[in-house]
């Protein structure tokens, strides 16, 4: 009989310990941020499988913090399935994603919206699809997983904060709050050890914010509420 290697992790490469990150076979996107790439498996967002993230209302900043990734699988189509809001052209265009690459979809039941999530990442044809819900349910969570590993679609659930404590069959799930700078995160689930330690990345801001217009447009006062006029028509 040979003698076992040295290395437990040496007998099979799909062999990891629980101290370590696993080791990843799978394609990944580089997230655009080192210190959160280096804290998962892979080095990056894995393609083909169920990523969640989880965020307290849509808006913290989830959007920018996948704006190296979606650029980065930007020549094919990014679909978004349920988006709370209408998406805007130009945001995306700053994001890296032409308005010729989007396709977005608004089921009006939630059984179509899970349909249409299947098909596309069935096809194949999108480099990216975010498909926000409020409540699903396990099986299909699962079902949808496994759609995802026919291709190598970049496939980001976004969900509420409260769903940390649910089951799921994700690969990879990330809790995102907002902070002064960027967002702060913590990873609730992951191929690797636990990590308690929350992770802060810093995001560049929109060009609104950044525009000297926008800012004196924020922060000047607004004279039609001195002459009356209720506030909620102010611009």
């Amino acid at each position: 009989m040979s003698a076992l290697p040295k290395n437990v992790e040496d007998i099979h490469p799909a062999l990891w310990r629980g101290s370590q990150l696993a080791r990843t076979f799978e394609k990944t996107v580089d997230t655009g941020y080192a210190a959160l790439s280096a804290e998962l498996p892979g080095g990056g967002w894995p393609l083909g499988r169920l990523v969640e993230l989880l965020v307290q209302q849509p808006g913290v900043g989830e959007m920018r913090l996948l704006r190296p990734a979606l650029a980065a699988v930007g020549k094919r189509p990014l679909a978004l399935v349920q988006p709370p809001h209408v998406p805007n052209s130009l945001a995306f265009a700053y994001l890296g994603v032409p308005a010729d690459k989007l396709m977005m979809l608004r089921p009006s039941k939630t059984a179509d919206a899970l349909w249409s999530a299947e098909q596309i990442l069935k096809a194949g044809s999108c480099g990216a699809l975010l498909f926000w819900q409020q409540h699903i349910r396990a099986e299909s969570l699962r079902r949808l997983h496994l759609a995802a590993q026919q291709g190598e679609t970049l496939f980001l659930m976004i969900r509420p904060l409260a769903s940390a404590s649910d089951s799921s069959p994700a690969t990879l799930r990330l809790a995102v709050r907002p902070a002064g700078d960027g967002i702060v995160v913590d990873i609730v689930k992951r191929k690797g050890p636990i990590r308690a330690e929350k992770l802060s990345v810093t995001l560049q801001p929109s060009p609104i914010l950044l525009s000297p217009h926008g800012r004196v447009r924020r922060f000047a006062p607004a004279p039609a509420v001195a002459r009356g006029i209720p506030s909620a028509l102010v611009v």
